[in-house]
């Protein structure tokens, strides 16, 4: 599978996720396998106006790439403006638009899926952010608004008339944000309907789900989000399938122990002593879901402010 001049051979990518997919996780998930990671969503009026926070969620490493980041926004000249800045940084490899974002804040400024409601104003997007750039530009979408206004193969081919490379489709409208099972059947409907390669997304937890989405749509890439909270060895599991057709096993306790010491680290280096920590509360907790004993986990993991303590917490895990 390619987008632009990049070639995926076992395209298993990470999903953009606002809160979890910063370079820190994005390190560890190409460390996993992953052949290409997606930034958190970052606002194009948070880049126009140079927001502090928002430049520094620009800030990427080579230890990433190849690696996409993701824009949002409502008005083309905007959006383009955004995207030529991202694009003189050359701080990422494929620009991808974001049209599925379901969170309240943001729909109501027409922006994420709210797109899916306005398609004349998507097409204009993409067309304008399409022609401001050099680099490949793909679209990740929901399948509609709600179940009255499903319009999913309507926009996919606005996008590929627009010039996109690759569209990635989350099977969920807006309104069941991440309830329900994802319509894979309708993921197929827009693989069969484009020349461009779209990306399956929703609902891939293991390697029977990758097996299963990969004969339902026929795409040949797919997209992990919520299952790689806590959990970047899917990616080495779902690729190490894709090479070779073997199953490989989860993570050990140790292993668990080792990457939430590292993740923290990598947090502490880019976000300092203060929020590295808390920013690894969330994260620990996700690490450890499943074993014996989380629930008292969560609730020390939530009261850890430093590497001493998160290293305590570790000793005692069995």
């Amino acid at each position: 599978m390619r987008i632009g001049s990049l070639e995926f051979p076992v395209p298993v990518f990470l999903a953009p996720m606002a809160g979890v997919t910063d370079t820190p996780y994005r390190i560890l998930a190409r460390e996993m396998g992953c052949p290409l990671v997606y930034s958190e969503m970052v606002s194009d009026k948070g880049i126009n106006y140079r927001n502090e926070h928002t430049l520094k969620m620009l800030h990427t490493e080579e230890l990433e790439r190849p690696m996409a980041m993701q824009l949002f926004g409502a008005e083309p000249d905007s959006v383009a403006k955004a995207a030529q800045y991202i694009q003189s940084l050359n701080c990422a490899d494929i620009l991808d638009f974001n049209m599925g974002c379901p969170a309240p804040k943001v729909v109501k400024n027409h922006e994420g899926s709210a797109m899916l409601l306005e398609p004349e104003r998507a097409f204009r997007v993409l067309k304008a952010l399409v022609g401001a750039v050099n680099m490949p530009v793909t679209v990740k979408m929901r399948i509609g608004w709600d179940k009255d206004h499903i319009n999913v193969l309507e926009m996919a081919e606005l996008a590929e008339e627009a010039g996109v490379q690759a569209v990635a489709v989350h099977g969920r409208t807006r309104e069941q944000f991440y309830r329900d099972r994802a319509d894979w059947q309708i993921i197929r409907q827009v693989r069969e309907k484009l020349r461009i390669p779209v990306i399956a997304n929703g609902d891939i937890r293991n390697v029977e789900d990758l097996i299963k989405i990969r004969e339902v749509t026929g795409c040949e890439a797919v997209m992990v989000g919520r299952a790689a909270q806590g959990n970047p060895w899917i990616f080495r599991q779902l690729t190490h399938y894709l090479r070779t057709g073997e199953i490989l096993p989860g993570p050990t306790m140790e292993e668990r122990k080792e990457i939430i010491i590292r993740h923290l680290d990598m947090l502490m280096k880019f976000k300092g002593d203060y929020v590295g920590p808390r920013e690894m509360r969330k994260h620990a907790t996700w690490y450890t879901r499943g074993i014996k004993g989380n629930a008292e986990l969560r609730v020390q993991f939530n009261k850890a402010e430093s590497r001493e303590d998160f290293l305590r917490i570790l000793e005692k895990m069995k």
